[in-house]
Protein backbone atom coordinates (compact mmCIF):
# COMPACT_ATOMS: atom_id res chain seq x y z
CA UNK A 1 0.00 0.00 0.00
CA UNK A 2 1.39 3.38 -1.01
CA UNK A 3 1.29 6.06 1.69
CA UNK A 4 -0.10 9.21 0.11
CA UNK A 5 1.18 11.61 2.76
CA UNK A 6 4.85 10.83 2.10
CA UNK A 7 7.04 12.18 -0.69
CA UNK A 8 9.70 10.17 -2.55
CA UNK A 9 12.18 10.76 0.29
CA UNK A 10 9.74 9.58 2.96
CA UNK A 11 8.98 13.10 4.23
CA UNK A 12 5.48 14.25 5.20
CA UNK A 13 3.58 16.15 2.50
CA UNK A 14 0.09 17.33 1.80
CA UNK A 15 -1.73 15.18 -0.76
CA UNK A 16 -2.38 16.86 -4.11
CA UNK A 17 -6.14 16.73 -4.67
CA UNK A 18 -6.22 19.05 -7.68
CA UNK A 19 -7.18 16.25 -10.09
CA UNK A 20 -10.06 14.93 -7.97
CA UNK A 21 -13.69 15.61 -8.80
CA UNK A 22 -16.03 17.56 -6.60
CA UNK A 23 -18.84 15.45 -5.19
CA UNK A 24 -21.03 15.16 -2.12
CA UNK A 25 -19.16 13.61 0.78
CA UNK A 26 -20.56 12.83 4.21
CA UNK A 27 -19.13 11.52 7.46
CA UNK A 28 -20.41 10.59 10.88
CA UNK A 29 -18.37 10.08 14.04
CA UNK A 30 -19.03 9.46 17.70
CA UNK A 31 -17.44 9.80 21.13
CA UNK A 32 -18.57 8.79 24.60
CA UNK A 33 -18.19 10.81 27.79
CA UNK A 34 -18.51 8.90 31.09
CA UNK A 35 -19.32 11.07 34.12
CA UNK A 36 -19.97 10.59 37.81
CA UNK A 37 -23.63 10.41 38.82
CA UNK A 38 -23.41 13.94 40.25
CA UNK A 39 -21.90 15.44 37.09
CA UNK A 40 -24.28 13.53 34.83
CA UNK A 41 -27.33 14.81 36.73
CA UNK A 42 -25.97 18.37 36.68
CA UNK A 43 -25.65 18.19 32.88
CA UNK A 44 -29.05 16.54 32.50
CA UNK A 45 -30.78 19.06 34.77
CA UNK A 46 -28.82 22.01 33.32
CA UNK A 47 -27.48 23.03 36.74
CA UNK A 48 -23.76 23.18 35.94
CA UNK A 49 -22.42 26.51 37.24
CA UNK A 50 -20.63 27.28 33.94
CA UNK A 51 -23.91 27.13 31.99
CA UNK A 52 -25.73 24.96 29.48
CA UNK A 53 -23.12 22.26 28.88
CA UNK A 54 -24.69 20.60 25.85
CA UNK A 55 -25.40 23.87 24.02
CA UNK A 56 -21.84 25.07 24.55
CA UNK A 57 -20.43 21.65 23.56
CA UNK A 58 -22.53 21.67 20.37
CA UNK A 59 -21.21 25.10 19.35
CA UNK A 60 -17.64 24.10 20.27
CA UNK A 61 -17.92 20.97 18.11
CA UNK A 62 -19.24 22.93 15.15
CA UNK A 63 -16.51 25.53 15.53
CA UNK A 64 -13.85 22.80 15.80
CA UNK A 65 -15.04 21.11 12.61
CA UNK A 66 -14.58 24.42 10.80
CA UNK A 67 -11.01 24.74 12.14
CA UNK A 68 -9.83 21.17 11.53
CA UNK A 69 -7.31 22.14 8.85
CA UNK A 70 -5.73 24.59 11.32
CA UNK A 71 -5.35 21.86 13.94
CA UNK A 72 -4.22 18.86 11.87
CA UNK A 73 -1.24 19.81 9.70
CA UNK A 74 -1.94 17.76 6.55
CA UNK A 75 -5.72 18.25 6.39
CA UNK A 76 -7.07 20.26 3.50
CA UNK A 77 -9.14 23.35 4.15
CA UNK A 78 -12.57 22.44 2.77
CA UNK A 79 -15.93 24.14 2.50
CA UNK A 80 -18.26 22.55 5.04
CA UNK A 81 -21.90 22.45 3.99
CA UNK A 82 -23.27 21.13 7.27
CA UNK A 83 -22.27 20.03 10.77
CA UNK A 84 -24.85 18.55 13.12
CA UNK A 85 -24.01 17.41 16.63
CA UNK A 86 -26.36 15.38 18.79
CA UNK A 87 -26.19 14.09 22.34
CA UNK A 88 -27.79 10.97 23.79
CA UNK A 89 -27.81 10.85 27.58
CA UNK A 90 -27.86 7.48 29.35
CA UNK A 91 -28.86 7.48 33.01
CA UNK A 92 -28.03 3.78 33.12
CA UNK A 93 -24.32 4.44 32.49
CA UNK A 94 -24.08 8.15 33.43
CA UNK A 95 -22.74 8.76 29.95
CA UNK A 96 -23.25 11.05 27.00
CA UNK A 97 -22.93 9.68 23.49
CA UNK A 98 -21.94 12.45 21.08
CA UNK A 99 -22.49 12.04 17.34
CA UNK A 100 -21.58 14.36 14.51
CA UNK A 101 -22.85 14.34 10.95
CA UNK A 102 -20.93 16.40 8.41
CA UNK A 103 -21.36 17.19 4.72
CA UNK A 104 -19.34 18.84 2.00
CA UNK A 105 -19.25 19.19 -1.76
CA UNK A 106 -15.52 18.91 -2.19
CA UNK A 107 -12.62 17.03 -3.75
CA UNK A 108 -11.64 15.41 -0.47
CA UNK A 109 -13.42 13.79 2.46
CA UNK A 110 -14.81 15.25 5.64
CA UNK A 111 -13.96 12.46 8.10
CA UNK A 112 -11.42 14.47 10.07
CA UNK A 113 -13.95 17.26 10.58
CA UNK A 114 -16.52 14.80 11.97
CA UNK A 115 -13.92 13.29 14.32
CA UNK A 116 -12.65 16.70 15.43
CA UNK A 117 -16.21 17.85 16.13
CA UNK A 118 -16.98 15.01 18.55
CA UNK A 119 -13.54 15.24 20.16
CA UNK A 120 -13.85 18.93 20.96
CA UNK A 121 -17.48 18.58 22.04
CA UNK A 122 -16.33 15.88 24.49
CA UNK A 123 -13.46 18.02 25.76
CA UNK A 124 -15.88 20.91 26.25
CA UNK A 125 -18.12 18.73 28.40
CA UNK A 126 -15.05 17.79 30.43
CA UNK A 127 -14.01 21.43 30.81
CA UNK A 128 -17.44 22.56 31.93
CA UNK A 129 -17.88 19.66 34.41
CA UNK A 130 -14.36 19.23 35.80
CA UNK A 131 -15.18 21.19 38.98
CA UNK A 132 -17.75 18.48 39.79
CA UNK A 133 -15.81 15.45 38.55
CA UNK A 134 -12.14 15.34 37.55
CA UNK A 135 -12.46 11.62 36.74
CA UNK A 136 -14.55 12.15 33.61
CA UNK A 137 -13.50 9.74 30.86
CA UNK A 138 -13.66 10.31 27.12
CA UNK A 139 -13.57 7.12 25.06
CA UNK A 140 -14.52 5.38 21.84
CA UNK A 141 -13.85 8.26 19.46
CA UNK A 142 -14.34 6.72 16.04
CA UNK A 143 -15.67 7.10 12.53
CA UNK A 144 -19.16 5.69 12.08
CA UNK A 145 -19.50 6.21 8.34
CA UNK A 146 -18.30 8.05 5.27
CA UNK A 147 -19.71 8.37 1.78
CA UNK A 148 -18.52 9.88 -1.47
CA UNK A 149 -15.16 9.91 -3.14
CA UNK A 150 -13.08 7.37 -4.99
CA UNK A 151 -12.79 4.92 -2.10
CA UNK A 152 -16.57 4.73 -1.75
CA UNK A 153 -18.45 4.26 1.47
CA UNK A 154 -17.42 3.05 4.89
CA UNK A 155 -19.83 1.95 7.59
CA UNK A 156 -18.57 0.81 11.01
CA UNK A 157 -19.69 -2.60 12.11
Amino acid sequence: MKLTHLDKRGKAKMVDVSEKEINLRTSSASAEVILSKEAFLAVKNNTVVKGDVLSVARIAGIQAAKKTSELIPLCHNIFISSVNIDFKLSEETDSILITSDTKTNSVTGIEMEALTAVSIAALTIYDMCKAIDKGIRIKNIHLLSKTGGKSGGYFAK
